[in-house]
């Protein structure tokens, strides 16, 4: 059993972990021990701290959905105890993603824009698509999300910008907006364009359009439940790793997923 400090515990996301670690899949071996949450009156089954600093004890895992703003605090915790941590939170700086690279020296740490196992897999398809499509084809992203959502573009699109990147032999640039200048769109862009509106979860289109041809790799989220059990699996996964950065790549090739 595997004792889990949760971070951002009473907001959305942190109730649907607590939620779905009640399941069979993770019952037996994940137990919430502990949370932190700057919300106040909310009844939980485990302490909730105000501040990462508050909490004083060691556990065998760290799952952060909170803020961005937060990442210096959690990872001076993480690696005060030496807890292997879960980072589900998106929109870190550059600076961000440096101060995570060098905290990996120290402690495991689990790292993805998106903990859908879906995506990830579907991030592969694209790897392989841009691979076989080429230069012939110009890419779009599309993605969409509820009107709550902070960021933009996702932490998402922006991987699948990457997977496209990865499989291409020429240099590509990231195009967010294309109404401040009127030109031709050019072969090395690939343009990212968010929607913000309602409740949706989280919708991604990579879009291959070639001549007399357009092929889509897409995937829609039907409810926040896979996200947190994919941040349960990362975290039982990461329990006994050594340190490092891990991804949901490393999860799939291990289970064989």
């Amino acid at each position: 059993m595997i004792d889990i400090l949760l971070c951002g515990c009473l907001g959305v996301m942190g109730k649907m972990i607590c939620e779905c670690s009640h399941n069979n899949s993770f019952s037996d071996k994940i137990k919430i021990a502990a949370g932190v949450d700057i919300k106040e009156g909310v009844s939980c089954p485990f302490p909730v701290y105000k501040s990462v600093s508050e909490v004083n004890f060691p556990v065998g895992a760290l799952i952060d959905f909170s803020h961005p703003s937060l990442l210096s605090e959690v990872l001076s915790y993480a690696i005060k105890y030496s807890v292997p941590t879960v980072l589900a939170t998106t929109g870190y700086t550059d600076g961000q993603k440096n101060e995570i690279k060098i905290a990996s020296e120290k402690i495991p740490i689990f790292f993805s824009p998106n903990m859908s196992v879906g995506v990830n897999l579907v991030a592969e398809l694209v790897k392989k698509a841009a691979s076989a499509l080429g230069a012939d084809y110009d890419v779009e992203i599309i993605e969409k999300h509820h009107n709550r959502k902070l960021d933009a573009p996702s932490g998402t699109a922006l991987m699948l910008a990457d997977a496209v990147v990865s499989s291409e032999q020429r240099p590509m640039n990231y195009v967010y907006e294309r109404h401040s200048e009127r030109r031709a769109r050019t072969k090395n862009e690939i343009g990212i364009h968010s929607v913000r509106g309602g409740t949706i979860v989280g919708e991604h289109d990579v879009i291959f359009a070639g001549e007399d041809e357009v092929i889509t790799v897409s995937h829609s989220a039907g409810s926040r439940k896979i996200f947190a059990a994919g941040a349960l699996k990362a975290a039982l996964f990461i329990s006994d790793k050594k340190s490092g950065i891990y991804t949901m790549q490393n999860l799939i090739n291990e289970v064989n997923l």
